[in-house]
């Protein structure tokens, strides 16, 4: 089985071809750009196929397609981090909703006809008021953000093109899911990272630097996040949207507090407006039945190990 994933070298893209590198049955193919860090994919290179393309160049997706005739596709690659989408809400379009009209349209060029996994997120759904949750997949679209606006493109796309066309596409919208490797930018690797800093003694000052510590948020570890992913391009029906989220719900100040806890570090916490976004989605409870109802997945890691985890990951980063 020859399957493709969009994104290899990101946080989700690497952590997934890590778990199908471990399946006999299945030849990985990473697309990633030419310039992409490895270093996250460095201990699978030997495992795993790579190949050059750009979500911009739509020949550069037809070749690569063409060439792999893939059984199934994970298309994970975007452009992800919703801060930067304000800055640059036309690349931000360009990657997530051309990109992905382009790896489609490559599909049905090449004549192959594979499971397609397009991954949208929880950005689609907005700022959802409390009397309104849980989140599930038939909320109305409301995006806070340029990247939830893409996002929200992105999933429609995908659903005409199987509708149009007969693509056997499944949608995910992705609640929030974090781990080792995660980006600094983005705020459970953040905290991580200043509290890893002050206990090595790098850091200048005794402070951790915040956003909005009252957002509520449900987390989920990537590993279960990335077995989900594939349990649903093995179960799910083409054509249908399905939520994947964690169990663990908290706000951001309770997990700061978690990962508080497992250093003896007695930090100030000081809010930065940098961290504050224009418009910010701020409560976050998802509805999984109906994705656990048709896989019978759940997750397996707990939230404690998760931050843990991240934790230490970060002090082994600071210590090199």
């Amino acid at each position: 089985m020859n399957v493709m994933i969009t994104g290899v070298t990101g946080f989700a893209g690497s952590y997934l071809a890590e778990y199908l590198a471990k399946k006999p049955e299945v030849n990985v193919f990473g697309l990633k750009r030419w310039n992409s860090p490895l270093e996250d994919i460095k201990p699978i290179m030997d495992k795993i196929n790579l190949i050059n393309f750009d979500l911009g160049d739509p020949h550069s997706i037809y070749r690569a397609v063409n060439e792999v005739k893939p059984d199934k596709i994970f298309h994970l690659a975007a452009q992800s981090y919703v801060p930067m989408s304000f800055r640059a809400p036309i690349d931000t379009l360009r990657a997530n909703v051309f990109g992905t009209v382009s790896l489609l349209e490559a599909v049905l060029e090449s004549g192959c006809n594979p499971v397609i996994h397009v991954c949208t997120s929880s950005e689609v759904y907005g700022q959802v008021e409390e009397k309104d949750l849980p989140i599930d997949e038939d909320t109305p679209f409301k995006p806070q953000s340029p990247y939830g606006v893409s996002k929200v493109a992105e999933d429609l796309t995908a659903y005409q093109y199987h509708v149009t066309y007969g693509l056997k596409i499944v949608r995910t919208r992705s609640f929030t899911h974090t781990g080792p490797r995660s980006k600094q930018v983005f705020v459970a690797p953040s905290f991580a990272k200043q509290i890893a800093e002050i206990e090595a003694g790098v850091k200048k000052d005794n402070t951790i630097y915040v956003g909005n510590l009252e957002s509520v948020r449900t987390f989920l570890d990537i590993r279960d996040m990335v077995e989900a992913y594939w349990m649903l391009t093995e179960k799910c029906i083409p054509g249908e949207a399905y939520n994947i989220a964690g169990t663990h719900t908290c706000t951001v100040r309770e997990m700061l507090g978690t990962l508080l806890g497992m250093t003896d570090v007695k930090p100030e916490i000081v809010v930065d407006p940098k961290l504050l976004r224009k418009s910010d989605v701020t409560l976050q409870v998802p509805d999984v039945s109906k994705f656990i109802k048709a896989t019978g997945w759940e997750p397996k890691i707990k939230f404690e190990e998760t931050m843990q985890d991240i934790l230490n990951y970060w002090r082994q980063q600071v210590r090199n």
